[in-house]
């Protein structure tokens, strides 16, 4: 398997990990808007809208990275990798005793994953600097 497979793979995985663990918490969110505190413009619907316009940006973040358009991959990438990075946010509103255990739960898995996406931008950018390999070819 060549290396360039694998990184799509491994950035595949992680994706999908993190569309499903974000799916989860954001439905939660949704379905339990008033036990999780928030600014007072956030919205039920926007709880469910942000989710779907992110996850289709992680998705072209994706198909950016697939194509080795790196610039384009990274910046989506990143934007998308906030579903979750933000997701102790909920902190800031309300004292951590209010927060279920499900809740808890799901925000620091949701920060675990989305810094995952991230990790893996710094990785490929800085690290291994997949976008200079694409431009040397």
């Amino acid at each position: 398997m060549d290396t360039k497979h694998t990184h799509q793979t491994l950035l595949l995985i992680l994706l999908i990990i993190n569309i499903v663990i974000t799916a989860f918490h954001y439905t939660d969110n949704f379905i339990n808007f008033y036990s999780y505190p928030g600014p007072d413009w956030m919205t039920p619907q926007s709880v469910y809208q942000s989710w779907i316009i992110l996850t289709i940006i992680g998705i072209i973040g994706y198909i950016f990275y697939y194509n080795n358009n790196f610039s384009l991959a990274y910046i989506c990438l990143s934007i998308y990798s906030l579903t979750g990075i933000f997701s102790p946010g909920h902190y800031v509103f309300q004292t951590t005793e209010t927060f279920s255990l499900k809740m808890h739960i799901f925000i620091w898995l949701d920060f675990i994953v989305g810094t995952s996406i991230l990790g893996f931008i710094v990785w490929s950018g800085l690290f291994i600097q997949e976008w200079k390999q694409a431009i040397n070819k």
